[in-house]
């Protein structure tokens, strides 16, 4: 059977869209660019969130103190001993909010990474509340001649939960920020962490379908990742009954059902998060993501399940 998405696999997947839309694999590049957040400098609050903890996903060749060409140059020679087919790229600012900078300033990171002459396009990861419509007019008119992708971290529909984990702005703010970007025709990806504390398995399945009204392009999910020396890893220590300790079986069961709720145009980058080994305070599932993915799909495959299977339309 082929899906809507156009390919016989039961999700809508990331690598699948780049090969229909460019004909070949597309490698993502982080970079770190040496950026802070309105939670950590007191513009919004101080601390930061509290699962944050950036050098536990950061690859070894992202160091702030090396120019954004030189990270570039570093990730390609990484990915070309990895998937040595890729020949064309995306610039991921990656490391905490992308955006939080004068527009000259950003415009000037963005350019040095679109100068070589491999990468075709950006990927810009940021706060909802750290884009305004200056930045967005500027990503529409940088969207006409290159491959433009804003990444929010929206991480729950939930304010409650946002306010928790110290997130420093609203669910409102996060939608604001989606529609107006998506409005200008840029690409539009969200960021979702499963398991935060204090929400259950119904709260996990009402922000697929929340979200599956918003006009988002990707959507990539992590279960949490409670990450050493973190202000999550304290609270972990003092009241671990809030915080869901997910088995992969369990946690791909419960994805399988949020897949199946979810928007079938949403590319899914992401079904699940890898951390540093040795960063985390749980034990992990001993798999890499290729291998929890191929594990994935054939619990979709063995349930006869597929992403958009009970998706509907709510407004």
């Amino acid at each position: 059977m082929v899906y809507s998405w156009g390919t016989e696999r039961r999700l809508n997947a990331y690598s699948d869209y780049f090969r229909k839309l460019y004909g070949e694999r597309v490698q993502k590049i982080t970079i770190d660019a040496g950026f802070t957040c309105p939670n950590r400098d007191g513009s919004c609050g101080t601390g930061g969130c509290t699962f944050c903890n950036n050098s536990a996903f950061n690859p070894s060749y992202n160091n702030p103190e090396k120019s954004i060409a030189d990270q570039i140059m570093q990730g390609m020679a990484f990915h070309k001993k990895r998937y040595r087919k890729a020949t064309r790229y995306l610039a991921y600012f990656q490391a905490y909010t992308n955006t939080y900078a004068k527009l000259e300033d950003l415009s000037s990171m963005y350019e040095q990474a679109l100068a070589i002459p491999e990468v075709m396009g950006i990927v810009v990861g940021t706060r909802p509340d750290c884009v305004d419509e200056k930045i967005l007019d500027y990503f529409q008119d940088l969207s006409e001649r290159c491959h433009v992708v804003v990444e929010y971290g929206i991480e729950s529909v939930f304010n409650r939960t946002l306010q928790r984990v110290n997130r420093g702005h609203d669910v409102e703010k996060s939608l604001w920020a989606v529609r107006e970007t998506a409005g200008r025709g840029v690409r539009v990806g969200g960021h979702v962490i499963l398991g935060l504390p204090g929400e259950t398995r119904d709260d996990f399945l009402a922000t697929a379908t929340e979200l599956s009204q918003w006009p988002l392009s990707s959507i990539k999910f992590h279960q949490l990742q409670v990450i050493k020396g973190t202000a999550m890893a304290r609270e972990y220590h003092e009241k671990p009954e809030d915080f869901e300790n997910f088995s992969m079986e369990a946690y791909l069961q419960l994805m399988m059902e949020i897949l199946e709720r979810l928007n079938p145009a949403f590319v899914v980058e992401r079904i699940a998060g890898e951390v540093t080994p040795g960063m985390g305070i749980r034990e992990g599932w001993g798999l890499r993501y290729d291998g929890v993915l191929r594990a994935f799909e054939e619990l979709l495959l063995k349930n006869d399940s597929w992403q958009g299977k009970n998706f509907k339309t709510e407004r």
